[in-house]
This record gives structure tokens, C-alpha cells and sequence, in this order.
């Protein structure tokens, strides 16, 4: 089975695009991503295209706006994890000899008056009962910070961060950094969070070449591998996300570090999926940078900021690039490709040589979550 290598990637900013239509950002991305690669068009063998309320046939309809009609286009919706779940769909397709060179995309137009995420579903007994996003992870940053001493500094150090990251990343809309005391006292979206404890309502594209190791060398000679690519759904356990951990990433992270034979301590560097500030720190204990509950105390001693033991959200992650739903675990990719080439400015990892890639999605009743993915690559 073939190694694969990511070789091109490509991006919009994350930010309301009013006067741009969705398929229009995609392929922005995806020219982008190929012309950065130095693949042809015509080399480009499948394609997956994730997104979560664009409509049917999204990757034909960007695809086309480029001249690329005839190869197997697989749209994938997986919520929130529906870009990683494309990444995952063309790596496994090529690990298989169905393709050398394939292309990922992601995209989600949601900050019209329209928009928004997540819309309820009235067969799904929770979300119509009030189990919406920041309800649920306003319940979990409850949870931790009774179990475990967390607190509201802590959880607001993360949105500084991220944001302090965000500022330096051009595909972010925010030029301006914030404080703790800001953090704290703008409004309360679902106790205890507040507005800057919440990614932004975002629209945008990423997206990826891949290729077989048969022909990576003739298009680069700083190719970055996916050494593992991991695909999980919730159980039926009683595990869910009101609670302090995230059971189906703690699984679906063992399987990746077992794939890729490193352990949490090898990575460098992790984009992870913190729409919210306590899943940051949660999910920073589930991928096994810490114990649990020493989330918040690495946070105080800056062990998750560039330069500190891992680099965690170094593009300002979904609280401060943004999160369009389909775009998101593209995105992530599209980072760490670029921190692994040495290509990420201003925010750059200094000697990132491994990256991690996270992203959960979708709230479904009687079980954790839709998806959980976890990509790692290493340069």
C-alpha cells in the first residue's frame, strides 16, 4: 500500500463573504491548492468535497468552474468533520492504488442572514430539548471546572492565545489581539462562556492535493506525509459530550499514534477542534498532551503556545481563524502542511517536524457525536 503525501494546499480567509458565492470560494481553494502544487488539472484522478449545508453535487458544481469533469467526485457531510472526512476519503483511496493524485476540498457559506449552524432537527429528541453547541460545552466547562478546579482565567487564556496566534495568520479576519478581562466580561453566550469563548459564524474554502509515493517527487522535494488518518464515530455508552472528555477522541487518537508509531509526546505541533475554549482544553488531555485535569495549569505555564511543549491552534484555530463547517478539517491539513514546510510566517512552529489534525462534528442523540477524525503528519 502506498505511502501518501499532502504536496499542494490552498485557502480562502475565514470571514463573511457577502458578495461571493460558495462554490466561487471553493474553487478559489482548490486552483490554489493546485497551482501551489504544480499538478496539472488533468492529473488529478478523484476528488472528495466536504461540506455540511451546500447543496447536492458541490464538488461536480466547483470542480467544473476549473475544467475538471469525468473523475469520481464524492461529497461528503459529516457536520463539523466533513472537510476531514474528505481528506481521509482521498488518502485511504490512494493508499489503495485507485488514484496517484487527488484533490480535498471544503467549504461552507454560513454568516448570510440565513446562515448560522446547525439548524434543529426535529427528529433528534436533544438538540429539539435545548442540546445545542454552546449549551453542551458551556455543561462540559462546567463539569471540568468542578471535577478538576479549572477556571473561567484559564479557559479565557485559551481565547488570548489563540487569538494572539490568529492575528498573525493572514487567512484570519482579526487584526487586533484581546485580554483576559475582555474574554470575561463580553456577553455571556451559555454560562460560562462568553462571545469571545466562541469561534465566529464563518464562510470560506480550503483544500489539498495529495499523491501516491510513486510520483510525489515530481512535483516537490519537501513532500509532507499523512502517517496515519483515523475515522471515528460516537458509541452507545453513556459518554457523551456534556460530559468532562471526549471518549471517541481518546479512541480514535490511540489508533492514529499506534498508525503512525510516534506517541503524543512526538508531536509538535496540533490543530484541534476547539469552536469553544474548554474543548481546546479538553481536547488537549483527551490526544494525551496531558493528564487529565492539568489542562488548565499547562495553560497557565504556556505549554500549549508557539515555543511551548506543543504548539496548539498556531493559525488561531477555530476561535480565531474561524470555522466554516467544511472547511475546517481541510483547513487543518492546509496548516500543518505549511508549518511542516517551514511556510507559516509570522506564526511559524520553530523545528515542527510532526502535526496533529482533530476535528469532532455533529451532535446526534444516544451517542457522543457523529464524527471524530484524527490526522498526523510528519514532515
Amino acid at each position: 500500500m502506498s505511502a501518501v503525501y499532502v504536496i499542494g494546499a490552498g485557502m480562502t480567509q475565514f470571514k463573511p463573504h457577502p458578495d461571493t458565492e460558495v462554490h466561487e470560494l471553493a474553487r478559489q481553494a482548490a486552483w490554489d491548492a493546485i497551482s501551489s502544487s504544480g499538478v496539472s488539472p488533468d492529473d488529478i484522478e478523484l476528488a472528495y468535497a466536504g461540506h455540511a449545508y451546500q447543496g447536492q453535487c458541490f464538488g461536480q458544481k466547483v470542480l467544473l468552474k476549473i475544467g475538471i469533469v469525468g473523475l469520481p467526485v464524492v461529497n461528503c457531510e459529516n457536520a463539523c468533520a466533513s472537510g476531514a472526512s474528505a481528506v481521509w476519503g482521498v488518502f485511504n483511496a490512494i493508499k489503495a492504488g485507485q488514484a496517484d493524485i487527488g484533490i480535498a476540498i471544503g467549504a461552507e457559506k454560513l454568516a448570510s442572514a440565513k446562515g448560522g449552524f446547525t439548524p434543529l432537527v426535529a427528529d433528534d429528541l436533544e438538540s429539539s430539548l435545548g442540546r445545542v453547541m454552546p449549551a453542551v460545552f458551556g455543561m462540559m466547562a462546567r463539569k471540568h471546572m468542578e471535577r478538576y478546579g479549572t477556571t473561567l482565567e484559564q479557559l479565557a487564556k485559551i481565547a488570548v492565545k489563540n487569538r494572539r496566534n490568529g492575528v498573525r495568520n493572514p487567512y484570519s479576519p482579526w487584526r487586533d489581539e484581546i485580554t483576559l478581562e475582555q474574554v470575561l466580561t463580553s456577553p455571556v453566550i451559555a454560562e460560562p462562556l462568553t462571545r469571545l469563548s466562541c469561534c465566529p459564524v464563518s464562510d470560506g474554502a480550503s483544500a489539498v492535493i495529495l499523491a501516491s509515493e510513486k510520483v510525489v517527487r515530481r512535483y516537490t522535494s519537501k513532500p509532507v506525509e499523512i502517517r496515519s488518518a483515523v475515522l471515528a464515530s460516537g458509541i452507545r455508552n453513556g459518554v457523551g459530550m456534556a460530559d468532562d472528555h471526549s471518549e471517541m477522541t481518546i479512541r480514535a487518537a490511540r489508533r492514529a499514534y499506534e498508525q503512525a508509531g510516534i506517541g503524543p509526546n512526538d508531536v509538535d505541533l496540533c490543530e484541534l477542534h476547539d469552536p469553544f475554549t474548554i474543548a481546546e482544553l479538553v481536547h488537549c488531555e483527551d490526544l494525551g498532551f496531558c493528564a487529565a485535569g492539568d489542562g488548565g495549569r499547562y495553560v497557565d505555564e504556556g505549554r500549549f503556545d508557539i515555543g511551548g511543549d506543543v504548539a496548539v491552534s498556531p493559525s488561531g484555530g477555530l476561535l480565531a481563524r474561524g470555522h466554516p463547517l467544511g472547511a475546517t478539517g481541510v483547513a487543518q491539513i492546509a496548516e500543518i502542511f505549511w508549518q511542516l514546510r517551514g511556510e507559516a510566517g509570522e506564526r511559524q512552529v520553530p523545528n515542527a517536524r510532526v502535526g496533529l489534525a482533530h476535528t469532532v462534528g455533529g451532535g446526534v442523540t444516544q451517542i457522543e457525536a457523529g464524527a471524530t477524525s484524527v490526522h498526523i503528519l510528519v514532515a
